[in-house]
């Protein structure tokens, strides 16, 4: 398990670490002085699959950069602050708990035991990929894909926060993605984990939008769907 702390505060870095370090051994912990280092970080291939963060810091704020994480990332985020007046706000970006300093040690424990349960039922590490984008390369959590669209050469990743558009075959991207995903048509490729209906003609997708089935792929589709669900 892979935890991050983001406080501006030394000495509440230090005195979490200190406590999940003695109740948690394997646990692989990072510490972030700002919001700014840990974007960066996660920029760079380091994603925790905890953050422990304070809201009000130096530079970018707490709520500031669990937006611009819940853009690209999927990670369990708690926050530790003196800041109570912002509870509401933190459960608007996602938040999974809200701890206010200072922190009993027993409380920060009963979270984090709750915090690991939840990361372990996700499922297994979340799945990247990379994709070439002008100027460079972007990492891809494959969980916050909805559906892919053929358009041409290229491709439109329809996402949870936004869509994106590389050239690449949908062959080449249905391999890549692998189980989890199914090629209901010709120029579709959807997410199964972010169906929500389907009839003969459409699946619908977990933002409403409506995608086409062909015919020919309903049966196999009912099929696979059904199997991903008892599993």
């Amino acid at each position: 398990m892979n935890i991050a702390i983001c406080d501006d505060e030394s000495r509440v870095r230090t005195g979490i670490r200190n406590v999940l370090k003695e109740a948690f051994p394997g646990t692989e912990i990072r510490e972030f002085v700002s919001g700014q280092e840990l974007l960066e970080a996660a920029g760079q291939d380091y994603l925790p699959d905890i953050v422990l963060m304070d809201i009000a810091m130096n530079g970018m704020d707490g709520m500031e950069t669990a937006r611009k994480l819940r853009e690209r990332y999927q990670v369990l985020l708690i926050f530790v602050t003196g800041v109570k007046e912002q509870v509401f706000q933190a459960f608007d970006v996602g938040a999974f708990h809200y701890l206010l300093k200072p922190v009993e040690k027993e409380k920060l424990l009963s979270v984090m035991e709750r915090a690991f349960a939840e990361v372990e039922k996700a499922g297994a590490k979340p799945k990247y990929m990379l994709v070439k984008v002008p100027g460079g390369h972007r990492r891809i959590n494959a969980a916050d894909i909805l559906y892919a669209e053929s358009d041409g050469r290229k491709v439109i990743l329809h996402m949870k926060q936004e869509n994106l558009e590389f050239y690449e075959k949908m062959e080449e991207l249905e391999q890549r993605l692998g189980e989890g995903f199914y090629r209901c048509h010709r120029g579709y490729l959807v997410s199964l984990s972010e169906v929500r209906g389907y009839d003969k003609a459409n699946i619908r997708m977990s933002n409403g939008e409506t995608v086409y089935l062909a015919k020919r792929k309903y049966s196999e589709f009912v099929q696979t769907y059904c199997r991903y669900l008892q599993e």
